[in-house]
């Protein structure tokens, strides 16, 4: 079976997994265009999300407050089996039912968030890296209604910037997703 959720996660993923495994261990503490991560820390936080989201979808309680280290031998490889993993645990319509018992919000925004940090997180580690990133559209055109309805709750809790100021109209949707994140699209250039 298929569902939205894991359609737009299966069209995402491949392209973050290969941004992935495109790090050398040699850039892991450059900076990314969110300011209290490194390349080492977001990679983590990305394992953490494909990880835990996969608990969330079966609706079972994560514990987000352990950190633990995700890039010791094997990480590009077990980061794609993750993802793979992520993307057939929401396949079920199941997953989309009710109110996440660990987020407190519906199960299809629960959803929605991991395909947002697939495809934003993409980019931050491609952009830090110097890789070529090339998000799956049908996902950055499902996310900017989902990051409305989270955005002024998520800049409130500081997971989102304010948006960068802009004087163009006709934008990329990828740049309209990631200004709406308080991401600047031309980063590091506007840092």
């Amino acid at each position: 079976m298929a569902t939205q959720t894991s359609d737009l996660l299966a069209a995402a993923a491949p392209r973050t997994v290969g941004v992935v495994g495109g790090i050398a261990d040699d850039q892991l503490d450059l900076p990314t265009p969110c300011r209290e991560y490194v390349v080492r820390d977001l990679l983590n936080h990305l394992f953490d999300v494909v990880v835990n989201f996969q608990e969330l979808a079966a609706k079972r309680p994560v514990e987000w407050a352990e950190k633990p280290d995700h890039l010791g031998d094997g990480w590009r490889d077990r980061f794609a089996v993750e993802a793979d993993r992520l993307v057939a645990a929401w396949s079920d319509p199941s997953t989309l039912e009710g109110v996440s018992p660990g987020m407190g919000m519906p199960q299809a925004v629960v959803g929605g968030m991991a395909l947002l940090d697939l495809t934003v997180h993409g980019w931050d580690l491609a952009v830090a890296t110097g890789q070529p990133y090339q998000p799956a559209p049908e996902a950055v055109a499902a996310l900017h209604e989902l990051v409305e309805q989270l955005g002024p709750t998520a800049r409130k809790m500081g997971v989102f910037a304010d948006p960068p100021p802009t004087t163009v109209d006709d934008v990329p949707d990828l740049h309209r997703l990631l200004a709406q994140t308080g991401r600047a699209p031309t980063w590091p250039t506007s840092t």
